[in-house]
């Protein structure tokens, strides 16, 4: 029984995970990144300093930005392996709390390891405590309650072997993942214990396909066979449980075509004839208008955010809902029928009792319509004359057609995910990594560094807006520092523009959506020399040329670049006409306002509730 620390005794533990799905066994958590203060250096930052290579450390320069980090490089490995992130008490223990509400909304595994105050309460109040006075037991790490699906305290060697276990059942469970969090009071991660050796054993948690029940996929499969116009949703369900093959022979076998939401792009090649693209809010005119006239719409791993049906407003009232997901809770949404396993063994088996159905030919007829008609439109704005100043939208079209069929793009927030959803022409289903399950300004830089480090192999573009930049640029010099090479596309329009727009039509005038003084002038901001003076090699370009000249010359180097390129907020891409619910005064002082408040009121008409019984 060897006699450890908490902290030793946690990092041993970690160092012996190892997670296995089909057959492949991979390390659970191969690394710790982390921060280090008074809360956690003497007892976390001991036992890395003494693990060495069993669990390499790496320093980031955000606690936000490493859960982000972790959060892209658990979605880049399918779940199946993450990263545990470190912190002191006090502000670095709530800075995690933004990563970790990311990683639960987007059902990715990410491991929280925060300091905590004295379990003993021998030197309270300590440096950063809250004092809440309602509890000598309250700090500042419940925050990250409600934005966990576990979350534990360690106050007692005693109690670490239980936690330990619940922590990776979680992480490797495909219903329950999300954030985990152990709080570890700073006393006690330097206590030491006599461990059982068991503890320290190698463990490996296999990560299940659960089987449909049979009663259930015979309901759905009678529902889709009478369906005359059926659409599947693909989400980001499809890739994580490595489905495409199966979705793409269920499409194929019986005539359906394919949506996707953010999450699921790429579940089928963009150029394949059944492929609708982006569905929704961010969609294609293509999929919305098959959307808006299903009769039946089969849900793949989708958790039916507003953006994938447009507030409740893109499928008709007589649509039907088959819902294919792992989680119940998932699959129940929309009143739909729910077939509740996994995506890959789901599909495999519903294409088994859907044999000999098919639809119409006059049907695939007009999806083919519809996807020529949406090329044409894509065509001319992914592209602009080699002379002419960047659009955002030809800046899409030259990063695409840069990153090949096995480059990947990381996005997150702004108008460039809605432009990316629509443009974007991906051929592999790891080539999109856009975070917009919580949107989170910052995401881009420190995901890129995730995305590297899980896929070393693949080039990694980062497309992120000078507002989103401005957020957490200082995960550049973590890029450097760490050797990891990103392709940092910087897209300068001197504001906010999604936001600008929308604050437009809700009447609100495009207040606080531009970087200027007071007096309305430019701001004299240089974000090419802010990201050089973090250590990236940067190349200034002002034309399309040379855009296309510069991320030739990146994709040859070794070191992380940022590309920086100035483009006009107020240039929008092609609009798919789907309505997003957003509030709108009903009150106003002008006629601007009133028109807003008018098409708000028109567009909630539009609303569906289906609730149809399954």
């Amino acid at each position: 029984m060897p006699r450890l620390t908490v902290a030793q005794a946690l990092v041993g533990f970690l160092s012996r995970q190892f997670s296995e799905r089909d057959g492949r066994r991979q390390r659970l958590i191969p690394a710790c990144f982390g921060i280090f203060g008074h809360g956690n250096v003497a007892g976390i930052g001991e036992a890395l300093a003494g693990a060495g290579a069993d669990l390499p450390y790496h320093l980031c320069r955000t606690e936000q930005g490493m859960v982000h980090t972790a959060a892209a490089y658990a979605r880049m490995t399918d779940r199946l392996s993450t990263l545990a992130c470190t912190t002191s008490i006090g502000p670095g223990a709530t800075n995690l709390v933004t990563g970790a509400a990311g990683a639960t909304i987007n059902r990715l595994p990410v491991l929280l390891l925060p300091g905590d105050i004295f379990a003993t309460r021998v030197a309270n109040p300590v440096l950063q405590e809250l004092e809440d006075p309602r509890s000598y037991d309250v700090s500042v790490t419940d925050a990250l309650r409600p934005v966990s699906r576990y979350w534990d305290r360690i106050n007692r060697p005693e109690q670490l072997p239980a936690a330990l276990l619940a922590a990776m059942r979680v992480l490797t469970d495909p219903a329950e993942t999300g954030a985990v969090t152990l709080a570890l009071p700073q006393d006690v991660q330097a206590e030491a214990y006599d461990w059982p050796d068991e503890l320290f054993a190698e463990r490996v948690w296999h990560v299940p396909r659960p089987r449909a029940d049979e009663a259930a996929l015979a309901r759905a499969a009678g529902i889709v066979r009478a369906a005359r116009r059926p659409l599947v949703v693909a989400g980001g369900g499809v890739i994580y449980s490595g489905a495409t093959g199966a979705l793409r022979r269920f499409a194929e076998e019986h005539g359906v075509p394919v949506a996707e939401s953010q999450a699921g792009t790429g579940a089928l090649p963009h150029d394949h004839p059944l492929a609708l693209g982006a569905v929704g809010v961010t969609g294609t005119t293509a999929a919305n208008e098959i959307a808006a006239g299903a009769d039946v719409v089969i849900g793949v791993g989708t958790r039916y955010s507003d953006f994938t049906t447009a507030s409740g407003t893109l499928f008709g009232d007589g649509a039907r809902f088959v819902n294919l997901n792992v989680t119940g809770f998932d699959a129940a949404k929309l009143s739909g029928t729910q077939v509740v396993g996994d995506a890959r063994e789901s599909l495999a088996a519903l294409d088994e009792a859907c044999a000999g159905w098919g639809t119409e030919p006059a049907y695939r007829q007009s999806v083919a319509r519809l996807r020529e008609r949406w090329t044409a439109v894509a065509d001319a704005a992914r592209h602009a004359d080699p002379d002419a100043p960047p659009t955002q939208t030809a800046v899409i079209g030259a990063v695409n057609d840069a990153a090949g069929p096995r480059g990947v793009v990381v996005c997150a927030a702004g108008s460039m995910p809605g432009d990316l959803h629509r443009l974007w022409r991906s051929r592999d289903p790891k080539s999109y990594h856009v975070e917009y399950g919580y949107s989170c300004m910052g995401y881009e830089i420190a995901g890129g560094i995730g995305v590297k480090l899980a896929a070393p192999e693949r080039e990694v573009f980062v497309l992120v807006g000078d507002g989103s930049y401005l957020m957490l640029p200082s995960e550049l010099a973590t890029a450097v520092a760490e050797g990891v090479k990103l392709v940092v596309v910087l897209v300068d329009n001197s504001g906010f523009a999604s936001i600008g727009r929308l604050s437009e039509s809700v009447g609100a005038h495009r207040l606080g959506t531009a970087y200027t003084d007071r007096a309305g002038a430019p701001l004299p901001v240089d974000l090419g020399a802010n990201a050089a003076s973090l250590g990236a090699d940067l190349i200034r370009v002002s034309t399309m040329a040379q855009l296309r000249a510069a991320l030739a010359t990146t994709t040859a180097a070794t070191r992380t670049t940022v590309v920086h390129v100035r483009t006009d907020r107020f240039q929008a891409g092609p609009d798919a006409g789907a309505w997003w619910d957003v509030p709108v005064a009903e009150v106003a002082g002008t006629t601007a306002g009133r028109a807003a408040r008018a098409a708000y009121e028109a567009g909630r008409k539009s609303r569906r509730t289906h609730l149809r019984p399954a």
